[in-house]
Parts: structure tokens; C-alpha cells; sequence
């Protein structure tokens, strides 16, 4: 099951991690090839990092870009950073959805007094 995503949805139809991975496996599921190793997909997510850091770079930092480059968009690469994080959980078996609410956990547990709350 696919569930078409625009940036034009309000918040409410917003999707739920775990519809993006079923998503992502949908898309995926229909090639062949299907899932690239852990490996590779761990390459795919730090080429995709790279991205983000140059649009932010060009668009926040000193580094100003070239006349020829495209205007960078920061939601375009951390998009590509999310779809490649849940193909890499899907080909894992991990379940996004339980692994933050695991990491919350975690946040608010052992980090409760470690900064100032406003």
C-alpha cells in the first residue's frame, strides 16, 4: 500500500513514520534489485549528508555557491536523508516508530536536568 505525499497536506494527513516505511518498501518492492546492503544504504545515507551540509553551507554558511548551481534546498536533502534512513530500517527490520519512542525514552529519562528549560 502507497500513499501519495504532497507538500501540499495539512498536518493532520501528515504521514506516520511507520507509513513512510511502509512506503518506501512499497516503492522499493517493486524493482528487482529490491533493498541495497546495510553498507551501501549507510553510503547512500553520508552522500546525502553531504548534500545537506553544502545546501546549508551556501544557503546559511560563508561558502557562497556557483553561478551555474542550482539554488540548494535543504527540505529536498533532508527528505533524501529520510527515505534512505527507512530503506536502511527496512532492510533491518526495524521498526522507526518504537526506535524513537525508545530514544525519547532515553532523552527524557537521562537528560531530564541537563539543559535549562525555558
Amino acid at each position: 500500500m502507497s500513499q501519495n505525499f504532497n507538500s501540499s497536506d495539512s498536518s493532520e494527513n501528515s504521514p506516520t513514520l511507520a507509513e513512510i516505511q511502509q512506503t518506501v518498501h512499497h516503492w522499493i518492492s517493486q524493482w528487482k534489485d529490491g533493498y541495497f546492503p546495510p553498507l551501501a544504504n549507510l553510503a547512500r545515507i553520508t552522500e546525502e549528508v553531504g548534500e545537506l551540509a553544502r545546501a546549508i553551507n551556501h544557503h546559511h554558511g560563508p561558502k557562497t555557491k556557483k553561478p551555474s548551481e542550482q539554488e540548494p534546498n535543504i527540505a529536498e536533502e533532508l527528505s533524501d536523508i529520510l527515505f534512505t534512513l527507512a530503506a536502511l530500517a527496512n532492510s533491518l527490520d526495524i521498526d522507526l516508530t518504537q526506535a524513537f519512542a525508545d530514544t525519547m525514552h532515553k532523552l527524557e529519562t537521562r537528560d531530564k536536568n541537563r539543559f535549562t528549560k525555558s
